[in-house]
């Protein structure tokens, strides 16, 4: 197998998806955690991981050297964008010049993130979504205010929003919509797409910002019509946006009601929810197929208990000295190891909790109990 370069805010679950599907990896993100640096040959940061933020610069004297010198002495591919990358597509463009960007164009990325490109498209083909408006409501009240180049929900604020400057063109206000927060998982490949699953979310208020992604719970059962029109939206998105690769589209569903919110262009979290048998290829194999050659797998996957993951965010300062980190190294589940002398501050990310169960219900029971008693291990400790 070749070897890739896959870059993210946390580049952990492509690089772990990339390895066990046989290719050579390098990883470029904020954290480099230890099962980061197990699962690559080459960790290589991008910004500090505590601003949740690519460093421009990084990014391409990264892949620029990438491109020049290779990794162990090997070729490398191109590059996988993952989260971080969403209001970014003049460094797509960029980097694609740089080294080869296996994903959606960065054309079609900009046009995504155009709230009046991507909220016109859903009016015109009579897509169901919030109300949204590209200036601020007279009557702020139950309206949310959003980003549409940021990404885990870090950029939604409920009125009164405050500014120190006027929204710029890629903000805009959408009507809060009530029901459950889920998304579809599926791979493009710029003409069809293939629907891994479905999935529920899960937000929290953090301060200020009342819908911060923590994590979700995957695959859930819909109705096949519901399904189907969920697959029938993500494909005209793909038709008109060259959508290619793993992708994912957020929406709310409010019974028989559904509220497309976004597309995210790229591999999202729920893809660490989707295993293939052995022996055929897994999600990032796939991801490279549908890119490179067009190719979408020809089979479902087969029923499986439904899995979940669940950022765990710190509650208050945390120092991590050796007994914590071995502490969470032993953990049962538990990805994006931090090291030993890592900081967090409060609402940073510390790591991610994965469960499996026979329901939905039940992976969340047990997310929601391991977080708070990792949490309290920690505080514990501190």
């Amino acid at each position: 197998m070749p070897t890739i370069a896959v870059a993210a805010i946390s580049a952990r679950a492509m690089a772990q998806a990339a390895a066990s599907d046989g290719f050579g990896v390098v990883a470029l993100d904020l954290f480099g955690d230890a099962d980061t640096r197990r699962a690559a040959s080459r960790w290589l940061p991008i910004g500090a991981p505590g601003s949740l933020q690519i460093d421009g610069a990084s990014v391409m004297a990264a892949l620029r050297s990438l491109a020049q010198e290779g990794a162990n002495g090997e070729p490398v591919l191109g590059w996988i964008a993952g989260s971080g990358f969403e209001g970014e597509p003049d460094l797509l463009e960029e980097g694609a010049a740089a080294l080869p960007l296996i994903g959606t164009a960065p054309a079609g990325v900009r046009r995504l993130r155009d709230p009046a490109a991507f909220f016109g498209f859903l009016a015109a083909h009579v897509i169901p979504c919030p109300q949204v408006l590209l200036h601020a409501p007279e009557d702020p009240a139950g309206w949310l205010m959003k980003d549409a180049h940021g990404c885990g929900g870090w950029h939604v604020r409920q009125a009164p929003w405050e500014m120190d400057e006027p929204p710029s063109p890629h903000h805009y206000f959408q009507r809060e919509m009530p029901g459950l927060p889920m998304s579809a998982t599926f791979i493009a490949n710029g003409r069809d797409v293939h629907v891994l699953g479905f999935n529920l979310q899960s937000v929290r208020r953090f301060g200020a910002r009342p819908y911060v992604f923590c994590g979700a719970v995957g695959p859930v059962p819909l109705a096949d019509e519901f399904a189907s029109r969920l697959t029938d939206i993500a494909r005209a998105l793909t038709v008109e946006f060259g959508l290619r690769g793993l992708c994912s589209l957020d929406f709310m569903r409010d019974g028989d009601t559904l509220g497309v919110l976004e597309v995210n262009p790229r591999p999202p979290a729920s893809m660490s929810l989707y295993r293939r048998p052995r022996g055929t290829p897994g999600v990032m194999q796939a991801h490279l197929r549908a890119c490179l050659h067009g190719e979408l797998p020809s089979t479902p996957l087969p029923a499986q208990d439904p899995e979940g993951i669940e950022i765990v965010f710190a509650r208050q300062p945390i120092e991590l000295d050796a007994a914590a980190a071995d502490r969470l190294a032993a953990w049962p589940g538990l990805r994006d190891l931090p090291t030993a002398g890592q900081r967090f501050d409060t609402g940073d990310p510390v790591c991610t909790l994965t469960a499996s169960g026979a329901s939905a219900q039940q992976v969340r029971a047990r997310l929601d109990d391991g977080r708070e008693r990792l949490l309290q291990s920690l505080e514990t400790h501190a």
